[in-house]
């Protein structure tokens, strides 16, 4: 009864691999020929099996196809999705690089702007020295005339008043 359970399971095996197995199995369990490498086998039993693998093919194949097709699907989806990190990456590096010359054109634009508002200081600041230099001056020529306006009042008010000691 277990020959005959196993024998069930050749003639209806699992998966092409199992058909193959079997088909195996029937031609090494064959009898051999008398002084020859030939064997006798059930012919009936390995047409069905033969035709049992035609009849499974197509699936495994259709099956086959379809993992394919689900991996090549994967793949391009990851190549996809690859290609968008590199472009977003590359994106992110020319911002990057975008605002490093932007920081560092505004630093070399801010040093431009301290030395010349520096240089104007100095301007300013020399302008306005020559400036009170020539008020000074001025006013020191005004001062000058005063000076000399009140040595000659007093001068004047001396000769009326008389040499001293005189009282007139």
């Amino acid at each position: 009864m277990n020959d005959q359970n196993h024998d069930d399971d050749r003639r209806d095996p699992e998966g092409l691999t199992g058909i193959l197995e079997a088909i195996e199995h029937v031609i090494v369990s064959a009898r051999a020929m008398p002084m020859s490498s030939s064997v006798l086998v059930n012919r009936a039993e390995l047409l069905d099996l033969v035709q049992q693998a035609h009849d499974i093919l197509p699936s495994q194949l259709t099956e086959a196809d379809a993992v394919l097709a689900a991996a090549s699907a994967e793949h391009d989806a990851a190549a996809a999705e690859a290609e968008q990190i590199l472009a977003s990456a590359r994106a992110r590096a020319a911002e990057l690089v975008a605002h490093e010359q932007v920081v560092t054109a505004a630093e070399e634009r801010a040093e431009q702007i301290l030395a010349e508002a520096g240089a104007t200081a100095a301007e300013l600041r020399r302008d306005a020295d020559d400036y009170c230099d020539r008020r000074l001056a001025d006013f020191e020529i005004d001062l000058g005339r005063v000076v000399a306006q009140v040595q000659a009042g007093r001068a004047k008010l001396a000769a009326r008043l008389g040499p001293p000691g005189q009282s007139g």
